[in-house]
Parts: structure tokens; sequence; C-alpha cells
């Protein structure tokens, strides 16, 4: 990676709990550099501070020790979870324009670009409709377009498809990813699904168990990437799904 296209980097950074007795590290010595304009996934096992490394750099939760830096000014991160979290009393465009309300950057153009993500998703018709009348991939779908609306440098998406049934989560994820390379965005996604990783993901990094230390780093190379669904079939996919799964040493 070169210094001059990297958008963040974490340096030695340590996350440690107080419990009544003793106290806990969470994560150890972590430090990578994230270039613009990739996908990143974070997989380790259960419990061993995925999460945590994301709320930390939204700033939802301090660090112990070590640096982060974010390589440009007023830098924007948008941070999607597990659960959509759409308000059932506003409309859909309402749910979507609800980061744009509260950070007072609710202009025409901006309300314009939601719109034409709505349009393009196959969402306009929706659009005046409550969440209660959507399926929970287009109620996904909707909570992307609001993470996206705020115009975010740094997409952090904690488990985005967990809550879906299998073939929704296929579908989504190659919605996701048409919409993320379109928009330009970097990601960093943290997942338990190894499939999910490897198909939609310029780099991949296997996380210890806690406290969560680097473990393997591996740059997802396809001869001919095509969608996260057709990655799936390719037999580089195999290659990586293999390696990664005897990282995270899962026991049955």
């Amino acid at each position: 990676m070169t210094s001059n296209n990297n958008i963040l980097e974490i340096t030695h950074l340590e996350k440690n709990y107080q419990d009544t007795k003793d106290e806990i590290k969470a994560i150890d010595d972590f430090s990578f550099k994230v270039e613009k304009g990739k996908f990143i996934s974070i997989v380790g096992p259960s419990g061993c501070g995925k999460s945590t490394l994301l709320s930390i750099l939204a700033k939802l939760e301090d660090k112990s020790s070590g640096e982060i830096t974010f390589n440009k000014d007023n830098i924007i991160l948008g941070y999607m979870l597990q659960k959509d979290s759409l308000f059932p009393w506003l409309t859909i465009l309402d749910n979507c324009l609800l980061g744009l309300e509260i950070k007072g950057i609710k202009t025409e153009d901006n309300i314009s670009y939601v719109n034409h993500l709505l349009d393009s998703y196959g969402l306009t018709e929706f659009k005046d409709k409550y969440p209660s009348s959507l399926s929970g991939g287009m109620r996904q779908r909707v909570a992307l377009i609001r993470t996206l609306a705020i115009h975010p440098d740094i997409l952090l998406l904690d488990e985005p498809f967990s809550a879906l049934d299998a073939m929704t989560r296929v579908a989504l994820a190659d919605d996701l990813y048409k919409m993320i390379k379109k928009e330009g965005k970097t990601v960093l996604m943290v997942t338990h699904d190894i499939a999910e990783a490897v198909s939609l993901s310029d780099i991949v990094i296997v996380l210890t168990k806690r406290p969560a230390k680097i473990k393997t780093i591996y740059e997802i190379e396809f001869e001919d990437r095509k969608t996260p669904f057709e990655n799936r079939s390719k037999k580089e996919f195999n290659i990586y799904y293999e390696k990664i799964w005897r990282d995270l040493d899962v026991h049955i």
C-alpha cells in the first residue's frame, strides 16, 4: 500500500476493559493501514473484539492506547449496524434523509442524491411508505442509502447481513457491492461469514481469539473479479475460504 493513498492508519491500538476484579484486554497491538477505495473485511472468533474495533473508530468507545489517524480533514464516517434501525413512524424517504437533518446538510442537492439512490436501487415506489411495508432485504437497502446520503469517506459495516436469510444475504451482498463500488467508498466490514468476506473484499484481516491481534492478512485476488455471487464459484474462492477457515481454528 502506498502511504499517500492511505485514508486511515491504525498504529498499536489497544483496548482494555475493567471488570470488578481484573483488567480485560480486548484488542492488543492492532496496526493496519487502510487504502482509499478498498473493501476490507475483518473476521475472527466470536467475541474476539471485531465490533469493538469499529466502535472505537466511530468514537463510540475510547481506545486505551495507540494512534488512529485519518488522513483527511473533517473525515465523515458512515456506521451501519446489524439491525436497520429504521424509525417506523417515518416514511422511507424521511428515514433516508434523517442523517442529513441531524448534520444540518439537508440541501436540495443532497435530497436529489437520496432520490437518485432510491431510484437506482428499485425503491422509488416505496419512498412514501413506511418500514413495516418492506422486506428485511429492502429495509437494509434503505439503511445503506441512509448511510450513503451523508457522503461518508469510510463506511463501517457491522455484520450488515446477519439478520437476513441465506438467499437474501447473497442478493443484498451483490447490491451492496455494486452500490459501494459505484460510489467509490472505502469500507471496513466486520463479519463472521467467511464466504461473505472472501466474495466481497479486496482484503480480509483474520483476528485471533480475544485479545484480538492480527493473525493473517489476505489480499483477495480473483483472475476475473465479478459480483460477489459470481466470485463464489471461482477456484480462488475455495482456496481463500479454506485458508481462512484453518486460521480461525474453529472447533465444532
